[in-house]
């Protein structure tokens, strides 16, 4: 049986342990990574709702970003969700959800990150408001221009479907230079 055939048979805790570089998909993802990620990466949308934050955040510091952290966690556990609202409320938000709808299921989460690792917007609403600890992040912006992060394979509990999330750096059209991150949910069973 290949991996494909164990998952879909439900064999979720083989897709959990298959470690990234393992990831067979790598090649199709990373083809998405420089073809229609790319291109909505690059889109207005989301370059004037990244360019607009970063003014917003550029002097926010470590303590700033913890309890924006913080107070994004207690409300993902909450019914009272002003924060988030204002988040998945958001026309980049909105663009996203529509990227989204219209895949056809390949895409199963889509988020944007600014130059702190902040959320600026989002399909879904994400567990954390700060992916600037995590290699999503790290792994793009901190690296630079053109850098590409194919993640693990992964069994989604809900759809029981094989994903992998791939990230990327969205760089500033004019200047070249990284301005953030964004990270798509990629259903592998619709490459």
């Amino acid at each position: 049986m290949t991996l494909r055939s164990l998952a879909v048979a439900g064999a979720v805790f083989v897709a959990a342990a298959i470690p990234a570089s393992a990831n067979q998909f790598e090649s199709e993802l990373k083809a998405l990574s420089v073809g229609k990620i790319a291109d909505i990466s690059s889109s207005q949308e989301v370059i004037a709702a990244i360019k607009s934050q970063n003014e917003r955040t550029a002097t926010y510091d470590q303590s700033k970003i913890d309890e924006l952290d913080k107070t994004w966690r207690a409300e993902a556990e909450s019914n009272d969700q002003p924060m988030i609202d204002d988040v998945l409320g958001n026309d980049l938000s909105g663009y996203l959800m529509d990227i989204q709808d219209g895949s056809g299921g390949l895409f199963t989460e889509i988020f944007v990150m600014d130059a702190k690792g902040l959320n600026v917007g989002q399909s879904d609403v994400t567990s954390d408001y700060w992916q600037g600890d995590e290699a999503k992040w790290k792994e793009t912006f901190g690296k630079g221009p053109n850098s590409v992060l194919i993640g693990e394979l992964e069994q989604d509990d809900s759809t029981q479907q094989l994903q992998s999330q791939v990230s990327i750096t969205v760089a500033d059209p004019d200047t070249g230079e990284p301005i953030g991150a964004v990270t798509f949910g990629v259903n592998i069973e619709q490459l």
